[in-house]
């Protein structure tokens, strides 16, 4: 039996690309930056081109980095070794809302307006806002009051208008076969 050595020196290889590399360099940054797994196995491959001797701004130029980013993973690696790689708590800015207003708020909102002494019957975004205002001193935007209601598990959604004396088969059996309407060809 014989055997087949093959010399892979010798076989030309074509050069590999990829259609359109720009935009998939800005889609491969992207997907990289949406989770902390991703963002740590990144930090490997730039510390593993480090240990195979490229230096700091060759890898930081390949992986679209910094320089100085470069040498931070570094430093953490050597002073915390594989955990220095990884994802810290990031916890941004402190709430302006201490626990116990968050309690009340959150006992405020399961009630009507109404019962609160407001004119309108739904909370919304510029309600909270006001009420946040008078009740807790609170000056919190419209779109921060959106997200409060988000965080605690409210959705947003207005009531649908019921007939009077509507007869409730008709319409589900209306709601079941109503024609879609066709846009029409321009």
């Amino acid at each position: 039996m014989s055997s087949l050595v093959i010399d892979w020196t010798r076989i030309a290889m074509r050069k590999v690309e990829i259609e359109d590399a720009e935009m998939m360099r800005i889609a491969i940054r992207q997907e990289i930056e949406r989770s902390g797994e991703s963002r740590y196995d990144h930090r490997l491959h730039g510390l593993l081109l480090v240990a195979h001797g490229q230096s700091g701004r060759q890898v930081a130029e390949l992986l679209g980095e910094d320089a100085r980013t470069v040498q931070r993973w570094v430093s953490r690696f050597e002073t915390h070794g594989f955990a220095g790689l990884r994802e810290g708590e990031r916890p941004g800015r402190p709430s302006r809302i201490s626990a116990e207003a968050w309690n009340a708020i959150g006992q405020d909102l399961r009630r009507s307006p109404l019962s609160l002494g407001y004119t309108q019957a739904n909370w919304d975004g510029k309600l909270l806002s006001e009420h946040l205002r008078a009740r807790h001193r609170l000056k919190l935007g419209v779109r921060q009051c959106q997200r409060i209601f988000n965080q605690m598990g409210f959705r947003r959604r207005k009531p649908r208008p019921v007939v009077a004396q509507a007869d409730p088969e008709r319409q589900a059996a209306f709601k079941k076969t109503a024609p879609t309407r066709k846009k029409r060809a321009r």
